[in-house]
């Protein structure tokens, strides 16, 4: 060869951060009837009565009580409809809509603040998130505001809550959570704590270091309502709609503030999301295991070896050594969203020469939700 080349090639390894989709919810609800079928990007910052309108609504009053709630920093999206079917899109037709292209929109929540007009459509809500798994490869969550009090003063909250539990009864769907509007926005008020960045995705809304809920209530002053005997909602109705299945507000005796129980879903006994931030561990992890495993369709660095496999086992266990990292200050721990994980908790097994199967597991950091406290006297200690 009569003269040296030097090529020089850039590698892109695809080792960035992604974009995340934690934390942004899309809401659907009725709008005013000017306003409807567009998609609008919400922040801490928007008017909400100059871009839903000046009339109260249920969607308007929701998204005020999650701003407030989640900071700051808040992001969303809010796309009105038409109630009764009279627009361009119902709530599941928007929701696909937004969801595959040319639009393609990611968020971690969708909240309904559209009653449902009967029972079957809790089913609906569960088959809509399967739906987008199965076809668009999005993980998401529906949480559905279920009508309160009848405002007509005709119901009793005995009669209220009869109404809320059907809505439950032999119902399964682990993405599905249906929360009462027991104080008219308390759908709003707990997705802002859900998605306030101040606290992990991997914290119940039931974390009282999270402090007290705000502005829970018709005109946020937390001033509960009353039935046609008179009557506000005593606990123990609220702690049985807990047990039910249901997304409710708590308070402690001798404490001052409203706060929040578990965010329920509707999954069957004994499964491993029965509380929402189960679930929503796993599917950050899944989010981010996903691309990584595209990364490596037809890679022949990919293989069936005992060094390639090694490789690979902390290649995809990445995600989860980033979730599981730990913050020190002084003597204060604050743990990830996961345990750190330990050998055996990633399987690769090669299935044909062109297939491989990937087994892997994430391990929660538990957290104290019933603390019983004995204090006795030593009396042996006395001179």
């Amino acid at each position: 060869m009569a003269f040296g080349k030097v090529t020089l090639t850039q590698e892109d390894n695809n080792g960035g951060g992604i974009t995340e989709t934690e934390r942004k919810v899309l809401w659907i609800g009725e709008g005013d009837g000017l306003v409807t079928d567009e998609l609008y990007h919400i922040n801490a910052q928007t008017d909400l009565d100059n871009l839903l309108g000046p009339e109260d609504s249920d969607l308007k009053s929701n998204i005020a009580a999650c701003m407030l709630n989640a900071g700051p920093n808040f992001t969303g999206y809010v796309f009105p409809i038409m109630a009764g079917g009279e627009g361009q899109y119902s709530w599941d037709e928007a929701l696909m809509h937004l969801a595959d292209d040319p639009i393609d929109l990611d968020f971690e929540l969708v909240a309904i603040t559209l009653p449902p007009t009967n029972i079957s459509f809790v089913d609906l809500y569960q088959i809509t998130c399967d739906m987008l798994i199965n076809y668009l490869s999005k993980y998401i969550t529906i949480h559905v505001a279920l009508p309160g009090l009848d405002k007509t003063g005709e119901e009793d909250w005995e009669d209220c809550v009869d109404r809320i539990i059907e809505y439950q009864d032999n119902k399964v769907g682990e993405r599905v959570h249906l929360v009462p509007q027991l104080y008219g926005n308390n759908l709003g008020v707990v997705i802002g704590r859900l998605i306030n960045d101040k606290f992990s995705i991997a914290d119940s809304p039931m974390r009282v270091a999270s402090g007290a809920v705000k502005g829970l209530g018709a005109g946020m002053t937390e001033v509960p309502e009353l039935d046609v005997l008179g009557e506000a909602l005593n606990s123990g109705a609220i702690e049985y709609l807990s047990d039910s299945r249901f997304s409710v507000p708590q308070t402690y005796s001798g404490k001052e503030g409203t706060y929040w129980a578990d965010h329920m879903s509707l999954a069957e006994d004994g499964s491993d999301f029965q509380v929402y931030e189960n679930l929503r561990v796993l599917d950050y992890l899944t989010r981010r295991v996903r691309l990584l495993a595209i990364n490596k369709i037809a890679d022949r660095e990919f293989n069936s070896t005992a060094s390639s496999t090694a490789a690979h086992e902390g290649y995809l266990m990445k995600p989860i050594l980033d979730a599981a990292k730990d913050t020190v200050l002084k003597d204060r721990t604050i743990p990830g969203i996961c345990q750190k994980p330990v050998d055996g908790d990633i399987v690769i097994t090669w299935v044909t020469t062109t297939e491989v199967k990937i087994y892997m597991m994430a391990a929660p950091v538990n957290s104290p939700k019933k603390i019983g406290v004995s204090i006795s006297l030593d009396l042996n200690r006395l001179a």
